[in-house]
Formats: C-alpha cells, structure tokens, sequence
C-alpha cells in the first residue's frame, strides 16, 4: 500500500502543506482529513481526547500514533512512551517531532512487553476492521496490559448517519460500524481498508468475552465516547 497517510504527514513536517488528505467511505462518500489537526497540540484537542491522555499512567503503548501529538505530550508529563503505527512516513514524522521511542510496527507483532496504559485515540479501536475481529483483538490488547493495566479507546456509535436518509442501511449480517475507506493525496490512492466505529453496548459486550471489564469514562455530543477498560479479577 502505498504511504498515503504518511506522505501526506512528512510534507506537512517539511513545510510543504498544500492541501489535505480526501478520505472517501462506503457511508459518508467523500471528505477531507485536515493536516493541521493531526499536528493539534494538548489545548487543541478535543476534551476526550485530553481526559484519556490525563488518564493514561505510568508506561503507555500508543498504539496508531500518527504524527506523535499525543505521545509528545505524554513524554513531556514524564511517561515512558512507545509510539507505533504502520505508516513509515508517520514513524518518521513523530521521531523528527521528538518521540523517543517510535517504530513503525504492527500492533500484532508486538509481543512480549507490558504496558500499564494501551492508548488508541482517534478511533484507534477502528484498526480491528471487522466486528468480528474485535475479540481477537481484544485478546491481543490484553496479552500486554499489565495485571492492574487499563486500555483507554475512544469511538463512536454511526448508526445516527443513516437516520431518516435515503441510503440507511437496513439490519443485516454486517454491523453497521463497519467501514472502508480509502485516502488520496497528491493524486496518489491508497487500497482500501476497513475500519471499525463500535458502539459502547457493543464493545462491552466484546469485553466481557475478552475478560476485560469496560466502563464509560466520558461520553462526547457527538455520539462519541471515552472508554476504560480493565482486567477482570
């Protein structure tokens, strides 16, 4: 797959921002992904996004880091922070921006390390795909917490996009949740890929089979929330 993503965030770095990624779904058609937000500082985030990074403690796996914008703030508050993502053109970004330890990996591939905080922003939980997949990733998750670790993910339930309109979507095999994507920037376009919304019903339900506890932390306006989840005694 060409780096889309990570092209995109590189030329930002570099001063050479002209335009912005355009992201096009199955639900929404197309959209624009704005580069200066991707490089938002603590007092531009959104306040879920800064009551997660106040959240996080001691050790933290930021797991789809992009360009690094919360890891930074979590070194410059004295966590010991890992930064992964799949983007070599992100990974480069977040070293270039100060990340110490950054590395562009799978979040699949990582075995063998315990982190007290899991941290997966920006619908970070999307990177699972499919429904289906998401007890396995759960599994996975919790092969690296910590025994008294928490994982911290926010997302959203989309089913209020298909209200009242023309294109909903009717009740069938599929969750609704479930989203492909592909991005294009600079003329150049990424394969598809699938991306996951999960509602919080949902994701508790997937928890509890996955031995972890979930509970609501914040809940956003925007159909959006802040989940805490937990290893089950």
């Amino acid at each position: 797959m060409k780096d889309v993503f990570g092209n995109a965030l590189i030329d930002y770095q570099n001063g050479n921002y002209i335009e912005d990624i355009i992201t096009i779904s199955s639900i929404a058609g197309m959209d624009i992904m704005s580069l200066p937000y991707l490089f938002r500082s603590y007092n531009e985030m959104p306040i879920i996004e800064q009551i997660a990074l106040d959240s996080c403690i001691d050790s933290v796996l930021d797991v789809g880091c992009g360009s690094g914008s919360h890891s930074i703030y979590l070194q410059q508050n004295n966590h010991r922070v890992k930064a992964i993502d799949i983007s070599k053109g992100a990974i480069e970004v977040s070293i270039l921006r100060g990340v110490k330890n950054a590395k562009v990996q799978n979040i699949y591939d990582l075995k063998n390390e315990k982190f007290h905080t899991i941290l997966l922003l920006m619908n970070g939980v999307g990177i699972c795909g499919k429904i289906n997949n998401l007890n396995h990733f759960l599994d996975h998750l919790k092969s690296l917490l910590t025994i008294d670790g928490q994982i911290l993910l926010d997302s959203s339930n989309i089913i209020y996009m298909f209200e009242n309109k023309e294109y909903y979507i009717a009740k069938n095999e599929n969750y609704d949740g479930e989203v492909t994507y592909t991005m294009e920037y600079k003329g150049k376009e990424s394969k598809p890929f699938d991306w996951l919304f999960v509602d919080f019903d949902t994701l508790q339900k997937y928890a509890l089979n996955s031995g972890l506890n979930c509970e609501m932390v914040i809940e956003g306006e925007h159909n959006d929330y802040l989940a805490k989840l937990t290893i089950l005694d």
